[in-house]
């Protein structure tokens, strides 16, 4: 019976202590649940459309927060009644729980924003590269504190950096690279996600999907994945067909030579064709010309641009322009021309001389190639 006397002459002064501060982190955490479920629906209701985000963004943090503060609450009383020694271990722990939480609140803040920025229309590069810029502050504030709660010496962490960072730069000189060409798209903007993007200068042609701090990622029209090195767009010419203003109509037509005198009546209709037509740019240049004498047509060609910059629908303006042409032509009488030879023959085969002396003329043979 000794053992039960010395669990009844026990100190639980501790176990009520425990008890409270459970009890009231319970009670607090699920008030707080039950507040941020009605702070979400009146937020939702207001015209305000940033309440919203804020409120969750930082709501389970706070949960997790109150649990946290409870919790070591809960240990502080316990480790002064059996374990005294680590009761300056949690103040440190409790700190470092709540820095964590507020850069988790942090974070998920920036990731609610980014979302609304993109929904709202703005422009994803500049959307995503703040984030990121913004993500990796947050990550920087935050790891310098915690070294310091672990004892860590900042300034001596610091002062190896700089001797160390010139030992990371020659080796990562790459990545850092890679880095920068990242913040001169983001500064010069040649381009942004969604854009359509090619090089002259590499085998580079496709819809840009991604621009990270590394690579920026392409999707070319085959529908492949193209993981191109950010410090490549430093060193190469890059085309934005995106960002046009017109498509242009450039053909060259041949007719006939036997058609010569349909020429000039021919350019004149299919010039006032392009002027009357809806799709063309009337403000842009506009060229329909005799061009040259060619092998075997009479060439003319067409200069003009569309008011589209949809590559199919500027396909279906250039077949109605092409048909139109072609109709013109077949109004005056006239065809166009395809490579033809002919051939004059000096001495005719006896059947042919024969005919010839008859009385009958001798047809000239052509040869078509």
């Amino acid at each position: 019976m000794d053992w039960w006397q010395d669990l009844l002459n026990q100190n639980y002064d501790w176990f009520w202590d425990v008890g409270i501060a459970l009890s009231l982190t319970l009670v607090l955490a699920f008030a707080w649940r039950l507040a941020r479920h009605k702070m979400l629906a009146l937020a939702a209701k207001t015209r305000n459309r940033w309440d919203d985000v804020v409120v969750d963004a930082i709501g389970v943090p706070i949960n997790w927060g109150i649990l946290a503060i409870g919790a070591t609450w809960t240990a502080d009383i316990s480790a002064r009644h059996f374990a005294s020694e680590i009761v300056t271990s949690i103040p440190i722990v409790r700190q470092l729980s709540l820095l964590i939480l507020v850069a988790w609140a942090i974070w998920r803040l920036i990731n609610r924003v980014e979302v609304r920025q993109l929904d709202s229309g703005a422009d994803p590069t500049t959307v995503q590269m703040v984030g990121k810029v913004a993500k990796l502050a947050v990550t920087f504030l935050i790891v310098l504190p915690v070294f310091q709660m672990l004892g860590i010496s900042i300034s001596g962490l610091l002062a190896f950096g700089g001797v160390g960072g010139l030992v990371v730069g020659m080796a990562a000189k790459d990545l850092l690279a890679n880095f920068f060409g990242s913040i001169i798209v983001y500064m010069d903007r040649p381009f942004k996600v969604g854009d359509w993007v090619r090089s002259p200068d590499r085998n580079i042609e496709g819809t840009v999907e991604h621009i990270g701090f590394r690579v920026t990622r392409i999707r070319t029209f085959d529908k492949r994945p193209l993981y191109v090195p950010n410090a490549i767009f430093t060193n190469i010419v890059v085309e934005n067909p995106s960002r046009m203003l017109n498509r242009r109509i450039y053909e060259t037509i041949g007719i006939r030579y036997q058609d010569a005198r349909l020429m000039q009546p021919i350019i004149d209709d299919v010039r006032a064709m392009l002027e009357q037509h809806p799709d063309i740019d009337q403000n842009c240049t506009m060229i329909v010309n005799f061009n040259s004498f060619g092998a075997s047509s009479l060439d003319f060609f067409i200069y003009t641009f569309t008011k589209t910059t949809a590559w199919v629908e500027f396909h279906a303006i250039k077949q109605d322009v092409l048909l139109q042409v072609m109709n013109i032509i077949h109004a005056h009488g006239g065809d166009c021309a395809f490579p033809t030879r002919t051939l004059h023959l000096e001495s005719l085969p006896e059947a042919l001389q024969a005919q010839q002396n008859s009385g009958l003329s001798a047809p000239t043979v052509p040869a078509q190639s």
